[in-house]
Parts: structure tokens; sequence; C-alpha cells
């Protein structure tokens, strides 16, 4: 019989999309991953061919000339409300741009590639959570409450290097406290992002953001050229610059959004846990360093703790008000 739709075949095709665009998804979040993974293993590289600084202002200056022509007319639409938002923007930009990469920049010059990716990448959710619950009121339910503990648990085996006696006598080292101190200024700049404004957009938001952050470095970049070894540039340097400027700033970015919108943010955000994991591995293929027994250890607890803190996101927090 001729005629009349097929429901079998609409259905056929419906769920052929469906998988198209999972597999579409999941492809664009571990992009994503890839790429920022590579942040942490260049911080180490670069040691002793450019500043921290330098590296951190080169970075957003290329990633501010990328974003210009994509969100440049929707900044213009935009004026008004970024010109009113400017204290907010720049806030956003100073934890966010110039301290939280040049902070962790600046810890390669300490602390190995490995390190750095396993606290930088798992004690910023904590320090956003205690954020939240400080500035927007949120407070924690009691399965966050457990993973937070886990989290901490796995973050404090890989500070004491795998040993608990060593907690008795420990201090941080040089470069875990830069860790950590970028670590805290991302958290703050996850926090502005989530009072950002409605009436601005995300292009605009960035490239506003990019631009700020850029300029704050500036002076200090100044700076440290004045008073430090000359930058060695060279094809391969250009080339870091490049993969920081263009990868890991703006097309992780846009993979990571178009991710969210295929597979959800509750499935994309469990991609980014591969972070460390994938900058370790690329850490022990480019840069030979050593991945511990102590480093698996403290990695299966800091998974655990970042799974049970996102494991029933309905429960995530129990708000006292809305938060916009």
């Amino acid at each position: 019989m001729q005629g009349g739709n097929n429901p079998h075949a609409a259905f056929s095709m419906s769920s052929s999309n469906n998988f198209s665009n999972e597999i579409t998804g999941i492809g664009l979040a571990l992009l994503a991953v890839i790429i920022w993974g590579g942040n942490f293993v260049i911080a180490r590289s670069v040691v002793g061919q450019i500043g921290p600084i330098s590296l951190g202002f080169f970075r957003w200056l290329i990633a501010s000339l990328i974003m210009l022509p994509i969100a440049w007319k929707t900044c213009k639409r935009e004026w008004n409300s970024i010109f009113q938002n400017l204290t907010y923007l720049s806030i956003t930009a100073l934890f966010g741009i110039t301290l939280f990469n040049t902070l962790v920049y600046v810890a390669g010059h300490y602390t190995g590639a490995i390190n750095m990716a396993m606290i930088g990448t798992t004690s910023s959710p904590i320090f956003s959570i205690i954020l939240a619950y400080l500035i927007l009121k949120e407070k924690p339910g009691l399965l966050r409450i457990a993973g937070i503990i886990i989290c901490i648990s796995g973050i404090l085996w890989l500070l004491a290097g795998g040993n608990w006696q060593q907690l008795l006598s420990f201090h941080l080292s040089t470069g875990d406290l830069w860790v950590l101190g970028g670590a805290f200024c991302f958290a703050v700049y996850n926090i502005q992002v989530r009072r950002k404004p409605p009436t601005l957009s995300s292009t605009s938001f960035l490239l506003v953001v990019f631009t700020l952050g850029t300029i704050f470095l500036f002076p200090a970049m100044i700076w440290e050229v004045k008073h430090s070894d000359p930058i060695q540039w060279s094809s391969s340097m250009f080339s870091m610059l490049l993969y920081l400027g263009a990868g890991t700033s703006v097309i992780s970015f846009l993979a990571w959004n178009a991710a969210i919108a295929r597979i959800g943010i509750g499935r994309t955000v469990l991609f980014g846990y591969l972070i460390p994991l994938v900058s370790s591995l690329e850490a022990v293929v480019l840069l030979g360093e050593r991945f511990s027994k102590h480093h698996l250890i403290g990695a299966i607890l800091i998974s655990i703790g970042l799974v049970l803190t996102n494991l029933s996101p309905q429960h995530w927090f129990s708000k006292k008000k809305e938060v916009l």
C-alpha cells in the first residue's frame, strides 16, 4: 500500500539522528578535553624559553584577536550592557584571564605537569562549591559533601607523595601553592560566570573578558620582559602560543558548548574529569614524566569524589533562594 507516513521509518530516522548527535557530542567533548589537557604540558615545557606572564599575555592576545571577528557585531549591539557591567566584567577578567592561567604557568617552573593537572583541576571545583555556599548561599547536599571529602583525600594523597605519614610534617611546595592559587582564581571566575547578566551574550562576554584580561596583563608583561631573560622565539614557540590562543581558549570552548547542546550539560561535565588523566598521559609521552603509583591512587580517589558530587544533579543544592 502506497502513501501515508511510515512510522517505523520515521522512528528509525529519529533514532539514527539521535545516535549521530550523541556520537558527535561525545567527540566534541573529548576534543575539548584533549586540547585543554595540553595546557599543563605547555606550561611545563616552555620553562626557560618564555616567562609565565608573557606566555599568558600572548595566549590571550591571540584568543582576543580570534574572537574579534566572531563577536564584534554582537558587541556593538550590546555595548550599553557591556558599559553598564564593566566592573563585573573587569573582576571576571582579572580572576579568570589575568590571574588563573598565569599562576598555573608560574607553577610550571616549580612542579611537574602531572601534579599541576591533578591538583589544579580537582581543587578548583571544591573552591567553587565553598564560594557558591558563601556568596550565592547554595547549600551542598550530603552526597556532594561526601564527594568533596573524598576529593580532598585524593588531593592530600598527591600532595603527600603517597605517604600519609608525611602529612604530619607536611608543607606545601612552591609549585603547589601557585597551582592552588590558580585554582582559587578559576573558582572565583566560575562564580562570576554564574552571575553573568542575561543581557550579555556568550560571544560578547568572551571577547570583552579576553580583551580586558589581556590589557591587565600588559604592564606585568612589560616588567617581566625588562627583568628576565629574552623570549626564545622559534617556530615551536609560535606553534605553542597558537595552540594556547586558538585551541585551549577558543576551539575548546566552542566544542564544549556544542557538546552541551547535543548531549546535555550533565553528561558533558563528566568528560571534564578526564582532563587530569589526559594531561598526565600527555606529560608522560611528551615530557617523559613518570606516572607513579601514588598518582594512580590519587586519581582514583579524586574521580570517585567528583562522580559522587555529580551523581544526582537534581539534589546538588537545596537552595534558600533562586539564583539567576
